[in-house]
């Protein structure tokens, strides 16, 4: 029997690896009270030797597949499925102070960024966020850094993102100055943006010329409007309703100036609205094309073809919800799972409103971690206990009914 456990991480608890590790541990105590069970049966028919002929049902092979939509926990994902290296790098921060942050390079050379290693909302405490003052400059300074170990192919995952600047503070990392009306660099931030001016990009970096930029995304929010940037995502980045009018009609104006100073009409490209508006930058001034994060890891990890061998597949995130549906990961593993019939459990922390849609997705059956009421912070905290939990009592069940 072949599994594929594949799951997201379990965002402020674990990792994708953490999970994956963790649904295994409860797959194979299941297994070995699975195996105990029938040693106790003595009336069993044996073949070779005396092993009873209903062992050989639980020869199980599992297989980690760790998966990311482009947010925390890509790099891991991607370095634990093809191999490569961590390199660890100084950057600043959303607020711009310096931190370690970290890029992956793959065998083949290909770099794998994540913009929240650098600009993510995990590393902005909740009072201190606010949109108006945080920058991409980290994720351009990590940019850099992969330029100068030779990467001329460069993944660069935008979720979880703390920033609103439309992209600039990372534009500006890589050489491109934003002047005001007096000839000088504007700061950062998307407060910053109204006093653009003038846009020179003669210092961009020029081996961004030479370079294959892919952004993982799944969002295909437009940069500027009502389902734009800073109207959908900046309230949960710190933005006041009033910060958001202020950005909205910033990062139009980047827009605006990006256009006449570029000729690239950016605002309504969809997916441009990603990460504060970093989507709408890099495909502006790297020439980024945009695909959605997890197909982009399945396809790296050769995941439809390790589906393709398996008799189950098993998938996760933190929160299940109609969201989901949207390009998470458990909906591209369970895209995949229907395309060659099979199986499919997602075992997440927890089940939110609209979940069920996913059944006719091609998920077979969806769990929740929690086994009693508790909190949130218990539930995160204890996050790997209880998914070996759950995963071990659904394996109790899952064993028997293939024994039948």
């Amino acid at each position: 029997m072949n599994i594929v456990i594949a799951p997201d991480s379990f965002k402020g608890s674990l990792t994708a690896l953490q999970a994956a590790e963790a649904v295994e541990r409860g797959i194979k105590k299941a297994l070995k009270e699975k195996r105990e069970e029938i040693k106790n049966i003595t009336e069993s028919p044996t073949l070779n030797g005396g092993v009873p002929e209903s062992d050989f049902i639980f020869d199980v092979k599992i297989v980690k597949i760790p998966m990311a939509d482009g947010g925390e926990g890509t790099v891991e994902a991607l370095i634990t499925a093809l191999g490569g290296n961590t390199i660890v790098t100084r950057a600043l921060d959303p607020l711009g102070r310096e931190i370690d942050s970290f890029f992956g390079i793959l065998p083949d050379g290909t770099a794998i960024i994540e913009m929240a290693a650098a600009s993510g909302l995990n590393l902005v405490k909740p009072e201190e966020r606010n949109p108006l003052k945080t920058t991409t400059y980290g994720t351009g300074q990590l940019i850099k850094a992969a330029l100068d170990k030779g990467c001329r192919k460069i993944i660069i995952g935008i979720g979880g993102s703390a920033t609103n600047d439309g992209g600039a503070g990372m534009a500006q990392a890589l050489g491109v100055r934003f002047l005001d009306k007096k000839g000088n660099e504007i700061g950062f931030g998307g407060g910053e943006l109204a006093r653009i001016e003038q846009i020179d990009i003669s210092d961009l970096d020029s081996r961004v010329k030479k370079t294959q930029f892919t952004i993982a995304s799944d969002v295909k929010n437009v940069l500027c409007g009502p389902d734009g940037a800073s109207a959908v995502y900046g309230p949960q980045k710190g933005a006041t309703p009033e910060m958001v009018k202020i950005l909205d009609r910033n990062v139009g104006h980047l827009a605006e100036v990006i256009k006449r100073d570029l000729g690239k009409d950016i605002s309504q490209i969809p997916g441009s609205g990603a990460a504060g508006g970093l989507g709408a930058a890099l495909m502006a001034f790297l020439n980024a094309d945009m695909k959605p994060g997890i197909d982009i890891i399945m396809d790296l990890a050769d995941f439809p073809e390790k589906v393709k061998s398996a008799d189950l597949v098993i998938t996760g995130e933190g929160s299940t919800d109609f969201q989901t549906m949207f390009g998470k990961v458990p909906f591209g593993v369970a895209q995949v799972a229907k395309k060659y019939g099979k199986p499919v459990i997602c075992i997440s922390g927890s089940l939110g409103k609209g979940y069920e849609k996913l059944y006719d997705a091609g998920i077979t059956a969806l769990f929740s971690i929690i086994n009693r009421p508790m909190t949130l912070e218990e539930a995160m905290e204890r996050g790997g206990e209880l998914l070996e939990q759950i995963s071990q009592n659904v394996f109790r069940i899952y064993f028997r009914e293939v024994e039948k």
